[in-house]
């Protein structure tokens, strides 16, 4: 196995994923994996799951066989200002914060302008860790503005596999061009399955060709290794201590 964690996983708690934890988890370490991030979506999503859900995740146990178990969400963000659809008393709780767009949750048919402002300022929140499938023409971000401003908070962008099926059709020349400014920053990324079924943790392939064909190395994909996670969540949490400590 290339990676050894899958950081954007689904359950049947998201209303579309067809999964259990358990299932998930087993899955995992057939491939070979050593991690999984839990990551339903967040509150406005169709169907998505309430709030208990993740007030409840101290449930999951930290290990199952021997794949490691994040606590997370793929939260919507919901406007220009960058705001997430889970409150804060619940992100602070959680190991792992992803943040994306998604329609339905009532953010939709908005200008270029206005995604771009909303996911800049959503990558400058101490509690997102990483933003999801941002190549995804639905929501036309500036790529460029999103790669700097990664490099600047030293957040990790996500290629995500499932952009290449019938999920977020055309996304494939904006995953490239991302890919490319990214090696050209030297900013992290992460490639991940973003599974909806067991079958599908931990399938990367076409995720990580676009990231290889760029000239991303290993070393820029932070889920090349559990430890890695570890580190890059580790250092994002005590730089988020630190910032609320300067603003008190």
């Amino acid at each position: 196995m290339l990676f050894e964690a899958d950081l954007h996983t689904h359950t049947v708690a998201s209303g579309h994923a067809y999964s259990t934890v358990k299932e998930l988890a087993e899955a995992a370490e057939k491939r070979g994996l050593k991690m999984i991030a839990i990551t339903d979506h967040g509150l406005k999503m169709p169907g998505g799951p309430h709030e208990y859900h993740f007030g409840n995740l101290v449930a999951l146990p930290r290990k199952i066989g021997g794949v490691e178990i994040l606590r997370g969400v793929e939260a919507n963000i919901i406007d220009v200002d960058g705001n997430l659809d889970l409150p804060e008393r619940l992100l602070e709780e959680l190991d792992i914060v992803l943040a994306g767009f998604h329609t339905g949750t009532g953010f939709d048919n908005r200008p270029a302008e206005d995604y771009t402002r909303a996911v800049l300022a959503a990558i400058a929140n101490p509690r997102v860790h990483l933003i999801v499938h941002p190549g995804n023409p639905d929501f036309p971000v500036d790529i460029e503005k999103l790669v700097l401003a990664a490099a600047r908070e030293h957040k990790a962008l996500e290629i995500n596999n499932n952009s290449f099926s019938i999920s977020r059709q055309g996304s494939l020349p904006r995953c490239q061009l991302l890919a490319k400014l990214a090696q050209k920053h030297k900013v992290q990324v992460a490639v991940n399955s973003d599974a909806h079924i067991f079958s599908s943790v931990g399938n990367f392939a076409r995720a990580w060709q676009v990231a290889r064909s760029a000239g991303i190395s290993e070393d820029q994909v932070i889920n090349k290794t559990a430890d890695r996670v570890k580190e890059y969540l580790g250092w994002h949490r005590r730089r988020g201590q630190a910032l609320q400590e300067e603003g008190t």
